[in-house]
């Protein structure tokens, strides 16, 4: 019998409006590292950035280059929240996301997951910030 497929994400395109001002945001206020930063052909970059400790999948910072584009930043689940931010620590997270300006939509809450709290990046998208409680990861994502 062959052995299983090992598959995994590797990144998730998100609209920006400027490369600069997008890794500035994600770097400082949510504290994500640079995994690469290469340029591209016609003023294109390539820019992955990814949660400290993440390795496998990042997001990709991509400038919205024509107005449907344009359209989509901020928008990129149409209103839901699009992105899942897991922490090991909410309170230490949530306190230094605050400091950093980063709009909270509500107060931490506690659910059967987890503990959980709403937040909208420099866009508008909105993300969810999570840390989960022993509930196995499946039902984390349920919902």
């Amino acid at each position: 019998m062959a052995s299983p497929m090992k598959q995994f994400v590797s990144a998730v395109t998100i609209m920006v409006r400027d490369y600069d001002e997008a890794i500035a945001y994600y770097t400082q206020a949510l504290g994500f590292e640079i995994a690469e930063d290469a340029p591209q052909t016609a003023g294109k970059r390539w820019v992955l950035v990814r949660p400290p400790g993440a390795n496998e999948c990042g997001l990709l910072l991509a400038k919205a280059k024509n107005e449907e584009e344009r359209k989509a930043v901020g928008c990129q689940a149409g209103g839901r929240v699009c992105f899942f931010l897991h922490t090991d620590d909410l309170v230490r997270d949530y306190a230094r996301m605050k400091a950093w300006g980063v709009r909270f939509r509500e107060e931490p809450r506690n659910e059967p997951y987890g503990r959980v709290a709403v937040f909208e990046d420099l866009y508008g998208n909105k993300w969810d910030l999570i840390q989960p409680s022993s509930v196995p990861e499946k039902l984390v994502m349920r919902r």
